[in-house]
């Protein structure tokens, strides 16, 4: 979605019943089976399940509102993306979520994790998680990041900067240890994409620029640097990315510094990461390609482009995160209001209120990210209309589904499920209006475990020094 207004779509001139691209469903009750986890079923009553627990149930256990994992689709869709880059590496992105359950999954499936915070650091290694298998990202990592992920080991820290050279250089010396380090390079590849999750264009904040040679000089400052070991070279062209036709370009780039590094030193570089940013289904219009039919597209243009230039084909490694947990999530809400409201033309459109919003998911409100939803907590025989989520918070554009076909008939009190809800929803949330984040759940063989509990109001007060004093 492009924007119509400096401030955001919901204050355009200009108001659309609803995108071409939806549809009126045939049956509002179905489910598209792309935009859910493989156990998602409606049961003879007309409840949605997922993981063999009902909705319904899960909502009276664990209160609304509540984020809920499947594992069983989380656990297959790793192995599916191990299977499908067999002899490559494949990490696990945790900025999509992490806690420490899931680091553990992550672990059992025999996927690496990458991590880009001390907080996140902190999770992978206290669930355990071999730091030789962990890889380290950030664009301004501190002092206290780089110490720890030294000493305990991080099998490989991706540099972002000249700062960050000369930091863990000095570390290094501090600690006596030396870091295996790779270059993130920009390749001027812009992924078809929101403008704040294309990351490889040139006028933006991450890596090394390969246009304007600071790659080039990064790459041979660490390999001469007696405290750095060069990896190699890492790339990220974006999010949300369906096809292959992005990564060929940036192969090719991204190649061509490993010729010239050959030409420069007589080394081959052991190591090119080509990042992740696979995309999901959010919506029905949206159709990204499986894990197998990405890792031939990718096979064939890293092999083509080594013959091109007469180089080895180097160890390779991606990074999927949205594409394994995305998919294994649902948002689950109460609707607490109901409101139709007149957008002129004879068109009204009706605003569903859920006791979630922007503090949950800031994703339509920061990019216009668009999701889908489904009446959870029964079947209706009303007729499909077009309606809005939205949520409770203090602001107009706090909507969570901006266009779906919902039954007419959905009232106070009913469920609602926004599928595909695993990725950037908890690892984004936030506390506006001092609201504490919703839980996050497993499901599995009927069984509901805890991942991360429900905050509280007495969680966020306690942070609160002004008033310990007037505490009760």
């Amino acid at each position: 979605m492009t924007h119509m207004h400096v401030a955001g779509s919901i204050h355009a001139d200009v108001t659309a019943p609803a995108p071409v691209w939806l549809t009126r469903p045939e049956d509002v009750n179905a489910l598209t089976p792309k935009l859910w986890s493989s156990t998602v079923h409606r049961d003879e009553d007309g409840v949605i399940s997922v993981g063999g627990v009902r909705l319904t149930d899960l909502a009276e256990q664990v209160g609304t509102p509540a984020y809920v994992i499947d594992e069983d689709d989380f656990r297959a869709r790793a192995r599916d993306w191990r299977t499908a880059f067999t002899g490559w590496t494949v990490y696990y992105a945790g900025k999509s979520f992490l806690c420490g359950a899931l680091a553990r999954w992550v672990d059992e499936e025999g996927l690496n994790l990458d991590v880009c915070s001390l907080g996140e650091l902190t999770v992978a290694l206290r669930a355990g998680f071999d730091p030789a298998r962990i890889g380290m990202h950030g664009n301004n990592k501190s002092e206290t990041e780089l110490r720890l992920a030294l000493e305990r080991g991080v099998g490989r820290i991706i540099v972002d900067s000249s700062d960050e050279i000369g930091r863990l250089e000095a570390l290094c010396a501090e600690l006596g240890t030396t870091a295996n380090v790779m270059i993130r390079v920009t390749t001027g590849v812009e992924a078809h994409t929101h403008e704040y999750i294309a990351t490889a264009h040139e006028d933006q904040k991450f890596g090394f620029s390969i246009n304007g040679g600071q790659a080039l000089v990064g790459m041979f400052r660490c390999h001469h640097s007696p405290r750095l070991n060069l990896l190699g070279v890492h790339s990220h062209i974006g999010s949300q990315i369906f096809d292959t036709n992005g990564f060929e370009v940036a192969a090719r780039r991204t190649l061509k510094l490993f010729s010239q590094f050959r030409e420069a030193t007589g080394i081959e570089l052991a190591e090119l990461d080509l990042g992740g940013g696979f995309g999901i289904a959010y919506t029905k219009e949206d159709d990204p390609a499986p894990a197998d039919e990405l890792a031939r597209g990718l096979r064939d243009i890293v092999e083509h482009e080594c013959r091109a230039f007469g180089l080895a084909v180097p160890a390779i490694s991606i990074e999927p995160g949205r594409a394994i947990v995305g998919p294994a999530g649902l948002a689950l809400y109460r609707v607490g209001t109901v409101k139709p409201v007149d957008v002129g033309g004879g068109v009204t459109r009706r605003y569903l209120s859920v006791d979630g919003g922007m503090s949950d998911n800031i994703r339509p409100a920061l990019y216009a990210a668009e999701y889908s939803a489904a009446l959870a907590s029964r079947t209706s025989t009303a007729e499909p209309v077009v309606s809005r989520v939205v949520g409770v918070h203090c602001e107009g554009g706090d909507i969570l589904v901006r266009d779906e076909f919902l039954p007419a008939d959905v009232r106070i009190g009913d469920l609602l499920a926004v599928p595909a809800s695993g990725a950037y929803s908890r690892s984004m949330a936030s506390n506006y209006n001092h609201t504490p984040r919703p839980p996050v759940v497993s499901v599995r063989d009927g069984k509901v475990r805890t991942m991360l509990r429900r905050e509280t109001l007495a969680d966020l007060l306690s942070l609160d020094a002004g008033l310990a004093e007037n505490e009760e």
